[in-house]
């Protein structure tokens, strides 16, 4: 009798428990869409809209009265949590990329008209004159002060800071017992578990087409990942065209000059979504030669890469270890 009485107190429990079911939800925030898929037993979009706009007034160009803005224009030296883990995570992958990722471009990104000011005339001058306050080498963080060797230096954190919010909300979402979740904001990712059919989450890598609206959007290749982050990088849809010449919106803190080679996108695998992001930002400057020799000395990367090819077709790269979630040819 006693062993029943227990049984019918543990069946009770369980079915006072809240029923998990998987939430959809999306919405706008960095200039751009959300969608996210989680299996939980409450709704958390409130939560999870309410965090994005918190991180939004610490790391976004776009507000005046943004951390990163008033840190811009040295009306602070001030940083808050937010700020320091991306500039820090930043520091890291400038220095594991021989400076190709560095968030002190951003008067060169501005200069070229893809940045948070209006363009300017671009002149060779110009660009050298930028270039002298161009380096991660002259700002640091002392404390929880920003510490700029020239106030002309300038913060971007639009090539990594995208990636972090993504991690915040997979943080957040995991404080809240979510085992099984897809988090993607404007096209960078993190996911974890299984989707609502019980398997990995699908997703779809585009193909390279010069497609600034996404009116057209196809696919190169279909992918199944879990507990994994993906971030891409191309040119093919955010570029502008002037006298006849095609300019991308990758700039070179090394030269000053938009980027020209044979890579037209990458797709990066990491643990988290930050280091992904950041990750294929530098090998769009790199290029694939250098990029794939970063990828092959660390475990912790994939890469997929979409060069160029004769008579528009493509040619596609990948690190060895890639090749293993690929699961479809669209």
């Amino acid at each position: 009798m006693r062993l029943f009485y227990i049984l019918s107190i543990a069946l009770i429990a369980i079915a006072c428990q809240p029923q998990k079911e998987y939430v959809r939800t999306e919405g706008l925030i960095f200039g751009t869409i959300y969608h996210m898929t989680y299996e939980a037993s409450e709704d958390l979009s409130d939560t999870i809209q309410s965090t994005l706009n918190a991180f939004d007034w610490s790391m976004s160009t776009y507000k005046e009265e943004s951390v990163i803005s008033k840190i811009n224009r040295n009306v602070s030296d001030e940083t808050d949590e937010y700020f320091r883990q991306v500039f820090n995570s930043a520091k890291e992958i400038t220095a594991a990329t021989g400076g190709a990722f560095d968030m002190t471009v951003a008067p060169l990104v501005n200069l070229w008209g893809f940045g948070f000011s209006k363009k300017d005339s671009v002149t060779e001058a110009a660009i050298d004159s930028i270039r002298h306050f161009v380096g991660m080498d002259m700002v640091r963080i002392e404390g929880t002060h920003v510490v700029k060797d020239r106030p002309e230096i300038m913060l971007d954190g639009s090539a990594i800071a995208k990636g972090f919010a993504v991690d915040v909300i997979a943080d957040l979402l995991e404080a809240h017992d979510v085992v099984n979740y897809m988090v993607e904001i404007g096209g960078e990712m993190r996911v974890k578990g299984h989707n609502p059919n019980a398997v990995n989450w699908r997703v779809g890598i585009d193909k390279p087409i010069d497609d600034p609206e996404v009116h057209n959007r196809q696919l190169q290749e279909v992918i199944s990942i879990t507990d994994i982050a993906l971030a891409s990088s191309g040119n093919y849809r955010n570029f502008y065209i002037k006298g006849g010449k095609k300019y991308a919106h990758t700039i070179s803190p090394y030269s000053g000059y938009p980027v020209s080679h044979s890579l037209l996108g990458v797709s990066v695998l990491a643990k988290d979504c930050m280091t992904a992001d950041a990750y294929a930002t530098a090998f769009m400057v790199l290029g694939y030669e250098k990029s794939i020799k970063i990828v092959e000395a660390n475990a912790d990367l994939e890469a997929y890469f979409i060069l160029d090819g004769h008579q528009d077709d493509y040619t596609i790269k990948m690190s060895e270890g890639f090749s293993k979630f690929i699961i479809d040819k669209p």
